[in-house]
């Protein structure tokens, strides 16, 4: 039998090489040019970090389900799933020409070139449409999901659906216009370069809202007495924050949407290492400041980890143009004020069910301030950057309580107390995380 394979194998292998050999010869009569090449390599770098950025859903669902009571487990992963559905058809239809539409409308308040990709002009020249596409749309995703965790445990699935789809499709992509889509905040000389403000903050301050009109879970304040109520997952939140943090590699480097030459490269590299010291800078100086004001003394996981993601908020407008000793300090900056933000809505007895405001909405403030100090390029002005850094928050904050206000008058908003304390997996879906199917009538 052996005598019969092995010349059969010889043969096959023959044929083999002799293709190859064909193939290699055509192609050498083919010439590729340094344009193809620069494209290629180009696009297929977005296309990964887009990938990296929409990953980041995964982060945010681990985060917020490990932050959450086992009865809304399968609500919060819900509400990042839907995020990440509605948001990338609505974005396909008419989110991406509002926010990059060369037709100005209503005196440039947003843009339009028609419905779909095809009639959209590029954001950068030689890249193809379809991935730039990608790219924008994992960015609007990320700001939607900002909001999930914030209103864990008492808002209605349906009005949660309602929230997603106004702001993918229209708050984000309009206020994204006046900067990215080279609207009135770029003519100004704001620099957002990744999205402190135009994704974090938005979302940030779309959350303060929702928590702001809905009030605290029930038995968050008693009195002078501000309660947890629990959390099932640290190790689920950490993961989450671990994820997020290698998603931000695509957030950020993935930004500069040129990566071949030298200056590309460089800029590249800077964004990353940037990125990574502000966000050791953030974790370190959260825990640190935590550490010394409270009266426990103890080391605190949670406070830390948002320490982490708002230095990774905060370094995002400026990681292209700060030196590595600015982004620590931009880290710092930001590590303590996700605390002191924190403990802030605490005092307030407003209950934020992740930190989402003091992290994505205080941060972020923070961030595309920090563009106007620390920025090596002498066109980044600090009064621009104040501008833009509180014109888009308030426009955030401003619509989006305006929906929630309508949502809760016509009573579609928060659950009933009934329901909130059964919880939202069964009230809203009728299963638990465990996959029980489970009825509940009220």
């Amino acid at each position: 039998m052996k005598l019969k394979i092995f010349p059969l194998a010889r043969y096959a292998l023959g044929a083999m090489l002799a293709f190859l050999f064909v193939g290699v010869a055509q192609a050498q009569t083919e010439t590729i040019s340094i344009a193809e090449v620069t494209y290629a390599v180009n696009n297929l770098f977005l296309l990964a970090a887009a990938v990296l950025v929409l990953f980041m859903q995964a982060g945010f669902a681990m985060l917020e389900a490990g932050l959450s009571s086992h009865k809304n487990t399968v609500n919060v992963l819900f509400k990042n799933t839907f995020d990440v559905c509605v948001g990338v058809l609505l974005y396909f239809l008419f989110g991406y020409s509002l926010m990059y539409g060369e037709t100005p409308v209503l005196g440039g308040f947003f843009g339009w070139s028609g419905f779909g990709i095809a009639n959209t002009p590029n954001n950068v020249e030689g890249l193809s449409p379809q991935v730039d596409w990608l790219f924008q749309a994992a960015f609007a995703a990320t700001a939607a999901t900002i909001v999930s965790g914030a209103v864990m445990g008492r808002m209605y699935f349906k009005a949660y659906l309602i929230y997603s789809a106004v702001i993918t499709g229209l708050v984000y992509p309009i206020s994204g216009h006046w900067k990215w889509g080279g609207g009135w905040l770029d003519q100004l000389g704001f620099h957002d370069f990744a999205g402190s403000i135009l994704v974090h903050a938005v979302g940030g301050f779309a959350a303060l809202a929702a928590v702001v009109v809905m009030g605290p879970r029930i038995g968050r304040f008693e009195g002078n007495k501000i309660n947890s109520l629990g959390y099932q997952g640290i190790t689920s939140s950490s993961l989450g924050v671990f994820i997020l943090w290698v998603g931000w590699y695509g957030f950020n480097p993935g930004s500069q949407l040129a990566f071949v030459g030298a200056l590309n490269t460089n800029t590249t590299m800077l964004i990353a290492v940037n990125t990574t010291l502000s966000a050791a800078a953030g974790g370190l100086a959260a825990l640190a400041f935590d550490w010394i004001t409270e009266a426990k003394h103890k080391a605190n996981l949670l406070v830390t980890l948002n320490g982490i993601l708002g230095g990774l908020v905060g370094i995002t407008a400026s990681c292209d143009t700060v030196s590595n000793w600015s982004a620590i300090a931009i880290g710092v900056v930001a590590g303590v004020l996700s605390v002191l933000g924190t403990k802030l809505l605490d005092r307030l007895r407003i209950d934020d069910g992740v930190g989402a405001w003091p992290v994505h909405g205080l941060c972020g403030i923070w961030g595309g301030i920090a563009v106007g100090i620390f920025s090596t390029n002498v066109e980044h002005k600090l009064s621009a950057q104040i501008v833009g850094s509180l014109v888009i928050p308030f426009w955030a904050f401003i619509t989006m309580f305006f929906l929630f206000y309508l949502l809760d008058l016509w009573g579609m908003l928060r659950v009933k107390p009934s329901q909130e304390k059964v919880g939202l997996d069964i009230v809203e879906h009728g299963q638990t995380e465990k996959g029980v199917e489970i009825a509940f009538e009220d």
